[in-house]
């Protein structure tokens, strides 16, 4: 049997002695994941506690049980397992990916150091796939309607569909709206109306509506906007709190974001046979266009930071930012990488390294004075093809 590891234990070994019908699910927070799961969990009949929102509560407890030294991510994930476990859950389900095993081991033994009773379901996310995964789904529900697990994985997949494209659209839009806030304000009724619709039918339509939604919001077409790439660590892109937002900070300054890890193209190229890929996958690219800088993947997204900085450069985007958690090796290591690829490749990069003692004010005048780098290039550009001409 292919692993889905708590510790060195495959699903089998997993705690049995929870009834199901006893069972309380929760999962750590990260940006908007909660739809997809909700939606799944739900469905398959499972009871579901979620912790709040990352904010500086779960910051404070997170950094009060941590080790000196680990990454931001895992403090968090630890405060959000504490906060679960302190409203009633029994089991917590926690998505794995290479470099994270040991992450996975530390909260476990922390946790139960600190006296609490719970069953672990681990997601292996780059091994066990889909086979694996319903497995773990039937050990925590023992749901025998097939028609459940279709609903489950089909609004959940199709909600992260929806709210990543009203994401994009937020960040395309926000940089060229006439009337501020109006983006904002779009993109909030939507995630509302995603959270809310719970038929398949009603989710597999979202997507069509929002894109039309959006549309509707008055643009200034010829106004020059630099395209930003933003890149790093899985966990820091994807939660607001733990990256300060720095999505709006860069679309308030002018600037359209592109951020190059969305959680539905995960989760679609984990999940998903890869005889049913249509096209070249995001990591596929990454490690063909990475291959002058770095020959093989060494755990986390440093191969993806490396690749689509390079992508990036030869395709017509102005600048790169770069974040990543303190002390997170992967991204440590594409950190070295960047300058040479900066150089070579002619494009300017920012690198902001995010911990609990990291001030927003301090990032934003970075960030500032990076983006008036980026804006004088891009004029500059401008300049010269217009006397090309």
């Amino acid at each position: 049997m292919a692993k889905a590891q708590e510790g060195n234990r495959t699903i089998s070994q997993l705690d049995k002695t929870i009834p199901t019908n006893k069972r309380v699910i929760a999962w750590p927070r990260m940006g908007n994941i909660d739809l997809s799961m909700e939606a799944l969990v739900s469905s398959i009949g499972a009871k579901i506690v979620m912790p709040p929102p990352n904010n500086k509560e779960a910051l404070e407890i997170g950094v009060k049980n941590s080790i000196e030294g680990i990454c931001l991510p895992y403090k968090l994930n630890l405060a959000n397992y504490v906060m679960s476990l302190e409203k009633g859950a029994n089991t917590l389900m926690m998505f794995q990916a290479p470099g994270s095993g040991n992450y996975t081991k530390m909260a476990q033994k922390t946790l139960k150091k600190m006296g609490y009773k719970f069953d672990m379901v681990v997601f292996d996310m780059y091994q066990s796939k889909m086979k694996q995964t319903l497995k773990a789904f039937w050990h925590v529900s023992h749901c025998l309607n097939p028609y459940r697990y279709y609903k489950g994985f089909s609004t959940g997949f199709n909600k992260a569909f929806a709210i990543d494209t009203a994401e994009r659209l937020l960040f395309y839009i926000r940089p060229r709206e006439l009337n501020k806030g109006d983006a904002e304000s779009c993109y909030k009724k939507w995630y509302k109306i995603i959270h809310d619709t719970t038929s398949v039918l009603g989710c597999k339509g979202l997507k069509k509506r929002i894109i039309e939604d959006f549309k509707k919001i008055p643009i200034d077409k010829n106004r020059i906007v630099p395209k930003v790439y933003l890149l790093g660590e899985f966990f820091v892109l994807l939660d607001p709190f733990t990256n300060q937002e720095i999505e709006k900070t860069l679309g308030d300054l002018g600037v359209e974001v592109q951020r190059q890890i969305f959680f539905s193209d995960w989760l679609e190229h984990v999940l998903q046979p890869s005889i049913f890929y249509k096209k070249e996958s995001h990591r596929q690219r990454c490690v063909r266009y990475a291959e002058d800088y770095m020959k093989r993947a060494i755990g986390g997204e440093c191969i993806e930071t490396v690749g689509d900085t390079v992508y990036g450069a030869r395709n017509g985007i102005d600048g790169i930012v770069h974040i990543m958690p303190f002390s997170c090796m992967p991204e440590i290591v594409a950190q070295n990488i960047l300058p040479k690829v900066s150089k070579n490749e002619d494009i300017p990069i920012l690198e902001l390294v995010l911990d609990e003692q990291t001030g927003k004010a301090g990032n934003i005048t970075r960030i500032e004075a990076f983006i008036d780098l980026v804006k004088r290039k891009k004029m500059r550009q401008i300049n010269n093809k217009k006397e090309e001409n």
